[in-house]
């Protein structure tokens, strides 16, 4: 079962148990799903929807902190909530010396030499780790092994 198939039969199962907070939320990635659909005029496949999991995933997180700050605890549980069910669908992380593993592999793959090679290098990273690992952290591994 592909990821999408997946959340529309948690759609379905959502509906029948009657969990509004849950359903709203699927509802929101299968919209995020038919958006990019139609903006792009492409057929979504999991790498794609892992990519766009992982953003609104991270747009949770930004808002949790933004709310956090303005003393918004209703809303924070909000966003938490969504930001559990959004989870879900992501694969397990990966651990750092997983992620430290993919990065070696891939700088001597690509024979990079400087920082002006991080763009191959994420390049071959970037479908390995997508949603797996936050792309932040995965950039500055690369940055510190091309520097050191």
């Amino acid at each position: 079962m592909t990821l999408i198939e997946q959340i529309k039969s948690d759609m379905k199962d959502a509906m029948r148990a009657k969990q509004a907070d849950r359903l709203k939320t699927i509802r929101l990635i299968l919209a995020a799903f038919k958006q990019i659909e139609v903006d792009q005029r492409i057929e979504i496949d999991d790498s794609i929807a892992l990519g766009v999991i992982d953003k609104m995933l991270k747009q949770r997180k930004d808002s949790i902190s933004q709310f956090q700050q303005a003393n918004r605890q209703d809303l924070v549980d909000i966003e938490q909530a969504e930001a559990e069910i959004i989870q879900a669908y992501l694969p397990e992380a990966l651990s750092d010396e997983e992620i430290e593993h993919l990065v070696i592999n891939a700088v001597h793959k690509v024979n990079a030499e400087s920082v002006r090679d991080m763009g191959k290098v994420m390049g071959i990273l970037k479908p390995q780790v997508q949603g797996k690992a936050d792309m932040g952290f995965v950039g500055a591994l690369v940055k510190k092994q091309l520097e050191g």
